[in-house]
């Protein structure tokens, strides 16, 4: 009997739990160690040799798990997934008992009404957080107060008045919230840890970007240790920060350590279902058909024949996206950082993104687990990795012309196989 492919089958439990726990990590940007200390680094320790090393830097709280460290004359691969989530802030406190805050990345719109946790800094321990459960981002109060233009959809939430409740009641209700020690920037997370959905193999929550891209790095390790290690490549494991407000945590990582290869692992959108968007004839990547690879911007074609190489060799599902000037990416990182890599960007078709309500399918996550592991592996025993990414760059000098006549005849060729 044939076995089924791990992309293919149901995310076993435990495997789904560590997903769930570094997704639900309280990292956001600026404040990531919660995911990179937390639960990434014991979970790490868990499986990698003796041997490995982790890297961590002054300015962030990103970290790189290193399979030869210090060798920096051999061939490297750097792995990246984000380890930041965008978040929400606090501006002002009204004497009304309002906690006024930004939506960041969030479309206004969204976030009405769902829980979230406030991570707020000790006033009278400097560097010490404390954690308040049990508000609500509100902006309208109830329909009763809103503007007939907004019940009809004619207009939308301005950011500016979105709001934090607490639930404050009584007198003096901005010095109680000011006794609290809130205060301007404190960040504040949506409060919904991942759940599997309705659908087979699928599961919804906040912050599927990007936990997604640091899990899927994870288990990438995990794998490669299980399979005895790299021999020949130096594979640098990073978990970034700041990568929500420009990207600013890899290409410092990027800058350190100087990779010869860098491939970001980030979410992206399942365009399909993405509603009144047909006129823009995205390229249809859709949930449950595979992992997605970049083509275009920075990207490299050598790089991305080797992925595409292995997927077809290994029978993984794959979807190719199309990226303009700019992958949207950690695959910009070695560019930004004046560093030369090959680069490109792998992902998984997301809805709903930046809303507490991301879904995604775990057969698209575990292809691409296995097709980054599979592909590691092939690059540590290619002959002259370093020489053939340097010298083999396509030639589209030397195309081989296509016309309908040659064009018939690969297609008996297909038909005859």
């Amino acid at each position: 009997m044939t076995q089924k492919k791990p992309w293919s089958v149901p995310m076993p439990d435990d495997q789904f739990e560590i997903m769930r726990d570094i997704l639900k990590a309280p990292s956001p940007v600026g404040l990531e160690s919660a995911m990179t200390l937390g639960v990434l680094k014991p979970y790490f320790e868990s499986f990698m040799p003796d041997s490995w090393e982790m890297h961590q830097f002054v300015g962030n709280a990103g970290v790189v798990w290193d399979s030869h460290p210090g060798d920096d004359a051999r061939f490297s691969v750097m792995l990246v997934g984000h380890a930041d989530k965008i978040r929400m802030q606090v501006r002002k406190i009204g004497s009304d008992g309002k906690i006024f805050i930004n939506s960041d990345s969030f479309l206004p719109c969204t976030l009405l009404g769902h829980e979230v946790t406030v991570f707020s800094e000790d006033p009278e321990n400097p560097g010490q957080y404390r954690s308040l459960e049990g508000g609500t981002v509100e902006a309208l109060g109830a329909i009763h107060f809103s503007d007939p233009a907004q019940r009809t959809g004619d207009k939308g939430i301005r950011p500016n008045s979105l709001y934090l409740d607490l639930q404050i009641h009584g007198d003096n209700k901005a010095d109680q919230i000011k006794r609290l020690g809130l205060k301007p920037g404190d960040s504040i997370l949506l409060n919904r840890p991942i759940k599997r959905g309705f659908s087979p193999d699928t599961f919804y929550g906040a912050y599927l970007d990007n936990g997604l891209g640091c899990f899927v790095t994870a288990e990438v390790a995990r794998l490669i240790t299980q399979a005895g290690g790299t021999n020949n490549i130096r594979v640098l494991y990073a978990m970034a920060s700041h990568e929500e407000i420009g990207r600013f945590g890899s290409r410092v990582m990027a800058g350190e350590m100087a990779p010869d290869v860098l491939i970001a692992i980030d979410v992206n959108h399942d365009y399909v279902a993405a509603p009144g968007i047909g006129d823009r004839n995205m390229q249809p990547l859709e949930m449950g058909k595979g992992f997605t690879l970049s083509a275009g911007a920075i990207v490299s074609e050598q790089l991305n024949s080797r992925i595409k190489r292995v997927a077809a060799e290994k029978g993984i599902p794959m979807q190719l996206d199309v990226s303009g000037r700019d992958t949207g990416t950690d695959g910009m990182a070695s560019v930004l950082a004046s560093v030369d890599s090959a680069a490109t960007s792998v992902g998984f078709p997301t809805r709903n993104m930046h809303t507490i309500s991301e879904s995604a399918h775990t057969g698209d996550v575990l292809a691409a687990v296995h097709v980054l592991t599979a592909v590691l592996l092939a690059m540590d025993v290619e002959e002259d990795l370093e020489e053939n990414f340097r010298t083999a760059h396509p030639r589209l000098d030397l195309t081989t012309a296509l016309t309908h006549q040659g064009y018939e005849k690969l297609e008996k060729k297909k038909s005859k196989k």
